[in-house]
């Protein structure tokens, strides 16, 4: 059984990631489950720290990206909106070229919070950053 409020396709969430931040850093979300949203991100020059290493902030954006979206996705998004409360990330592996796959799941669905945790892996499937994401779910005030 779906989360979802209404059925999402991968082209329409990644339409509405265009002109923001998610674009300029390339995230693309490529799936979405009955409880879950899949994106990648590349681990290039938008997205490295001076060392070369994947930049923790970039780990944060990817999480913050997906359990958003993840989040507007299951509520009604002409009644409802979504923001960020809090976030954290414990960043594990480093990662240096590629791309790096992050999944979002949640962990609570509720009428005024959400709480979404996401793991981002390299292309050989070592955990690099796991991330947990407070949401808060408000009444839009310019309807």
């Amino acid at each position: 059984m779906s989360i979802w409020f209404a059925e999402p396709s991968v082209a329409a969430i990644n339409a509405f990631s265009k002109n923001t931040l998610a674009e300029h850093l390339g995230i693309e979300i490529t799936a979405v489950g009955d409880d879950f949203l899949t994106a990648t991100m590349p681990v290039d020059q938008r997205t490295v720290q001076p060392y070369g290493l994947l930049h923790g902030g970039a780990s944060v954006v990817l999480a913050e990206t997906l359990g958003s979206i993840a989040a507007i996705l299951c509520v009604n998004s002409e009644e409802k909106m979504c923001v960020g409360l809090e976030i954290n990330a414990n960043h594990v592996r480093a990662a240096r070229s590629g791309y790096v796959t992050g999944t979002t799941r949640p962990i609570h669905i509720g009428g005024s919070t959400q709480i979404w945790q996401t793991q981002i892996h390299d292309e050989k499937e070592r955990l690099v950053c796991i991330s947990r994401l407070t949401i808060a779910v408000l009444d839009r005030k310019d309807k």
